[in-house]
């Protein structure tokens, strides 16, 4: 293909301009002999590199196809045009955009797929209509799931790697990838929503809009003034993408409830939460906020969790959410939660909300109950934690008794915690005891000794330069007579 770059060598608009009204009228009677007369233009203009007469000439025999209703020759006409030597690629590029303008006029849907799969083959492989091969594709691919194919809508969409189309804009690469994410989760395909998923930026997604709404609707206000008065008036491109913001940590918020990724759940919810639009939403920022809490309680202890936890709980706006918050400060606490006081007193609100649901299969979301149990241990594990930071040594049975639990669910929840690192814990099965007390080396031991003798020398020290003080102090004191100058005052006299 010629590049369209190039200097026409000849201007064929007069040329042009004098024979394709003729052959629009020739095609009123026949249109093979219009298409045929305009096809030996085309070709001069094609080997002139006369890019403006050569996009009218294919335009206009697609267009004289569809006035006459022949889509069948229309996919033909595209495919030759396309393949003929030495085309200009913007002479293809505008053909395309005029043939997609037709998709909407089409008879019948099986007319419309056959244009579409015209359009994709002429457009297959070619850079310079990889957005137009993209939009074509995202049509072929809502009409399979209206149709019910779901698996075929998503291999079509899925396919495009959009990332990496230089001419498209970012913000419809954003929806092209959040369209591919979608139809994944439908069809639970979840391993590729979540690479899909990593190809948008969250950095794009950050960006806060330059401009207020005010400001926004006075300039709306002056566009449509000067469209009453004919004016041109230039298209006004908006930065905001709080919309593409709350799709995206949506879905992710799917991904991450999916494979019980609280953190991961409570974070998204986070972002969600610092954007104006759900800020200004009273009923919005109560729901976030609650969930927000949910997810963090929810996710297993450790230090990005314990954080976490606590920067959430100085959060004001909690107090939008109190019975909540109330929750949430029994975690930030080292006191003991008896699980079936927690259980109904918390239970009925908490299982209010899609998050939770204490009977298993009554909720729609098949893993809220999974999400009650994992509260429980939650609870158990917060108690656990607790006891060994005032316990060296304590008898099972008591254990069993401030855990609500028999013992082998003690056991079960201390070899995980153990496990996991969060406590040091040892059972003697035979004695019945649990231990908490962490071992320590002769390096230690030998380190706290050392510490501890430092500290008595010093106090030792210490305590020699107040008795030295006091008793310079006492010989300051008027009257004061030491036991020598006594026995000079006796020889003297």
């Amino acid at each position: 293909m010629a590049d369209a770059a190039l200097k026409p060598e000849k201007d064929f608009s007069k040329e042009t301009d004098k024979q394709i009204p003729e052959a629009k009228q020739l095609a009123k009677t026949d249109v093979q002999a219009a298409i045929e007369k305009l096809s030996v233009l085309e070709k001069q203009t094609r080997q002139a590199s006369d890019l403006a007469s050569t996009s009218r000439i294919l335009t206009t025999i697609i267009a004289v196809c569809k006035d006459a209703g022949k889509w069948d020759l229309l996919n033909d006409q595209t495919l030759i045009l396309s393949k003929k030597h030495g085309q200009l690629k913007q002479a293809i590029t505008r053909m395309v955009q005029t043939i997609m303008g037709f998709l909407d006029e089409t008879p019948n849907l099986e007319t419309k797929l056959s244009v579409i799969e015209t359009l994709r083959t002429v457009t297959e492989g070619k850079i310079f209509v990889e957005v137009e091969r993209a939009r074509v594709t995202k049509i072929l691919s809502d009409i399979k799931k209206g149709q019910g194919d779901l698996k075929a809508a998503t291999d079509i969409l899925c396919e495009l790697q959009v990332e990496t189309f230089g001419s498209m804009e970012r913000r419809e690469k954003t929806e092209f990838i959040l369209a591919q994410v979608a139809l994944c989760i439908e069809s639970s395909d979840w391993n590729q929503a979540g690479i899909l998923s990593r190809k948008i930026s969250t950095k794009y997604l950050s960006r806060k809009p330059k401009k207020t709404p005010e400001q926004l609707e006075k300039e709306q206000a002056e566009r449509e003034k000067k469209k009453a008065r004919g004016e041109e008036v230039p298209e006004v491109k908006e930065d905001d993408v709080t919309d593409l913001k709350l799709r995206y940590y949506e879905q992710q918020i799917v991904l991450a409830k999916h494979d019980s990724k609280y953190l991961d759940a409570c974070k998204h919810y986070r972002q969600v939460l610092d954007t104006e639009a759900v800020e200004q939403d009273p009923v919005k920022l109560q729901a976030v906020l609650q969930r927000i809490i949910y997810f963090v309680i929810l996710a297993p202890h450790d230090n990005e969790q314990h954080d976490l936890l606590h920067r959430v709980h100085k959060d004001t706006r909690n107090t939008e959410v109190a019975e909540n918050a109330e929750f949430l400060e029994l975690f930030t606490v080292h006191e003991l939660m008896r699980w079936p006081e927690v259980s109904k007193l918390f239970g009925p609100h908490l299982c209010d909300t899609e998050i939770f649901d204490s009977a298993e299969g009554q909720s729609s979301d098949e893993k809220a109950f999974e999400r009650w149990q994992d509260l429980r241990k939650r609870v158990i594990e917060h108690n656990v934690r607790v006891v060994a930071k005032y316990y060296t040594r304590i008898k099972l049975a008591r254990l069993t008794r401030l855990l609500d639990l028999t013992e082998d669910e003690t056991e079960k929840y201390i070899s995980e915690l153990v496990t996991s690192k969060t406590v040091h814990a040892k059972i003697d099965r035979p004695a019945r005891v649990v231990s908490f007390a962490k071992p320590r080396d002769a390096d230690d031991i030998l380190n706290e000794w050392s510490f501890n003798m430092k500290s008595l020398l010093g106090l030792l020290e210490r305590i020699d330069h107040l008795i030295t003080k006091e008793q310079m102090m006492a010989r300051i004191q008027p009257g004061f007579k030491s036991k020598k100058g006594g026995k000079e005052g006796k020889k003297a006299r």
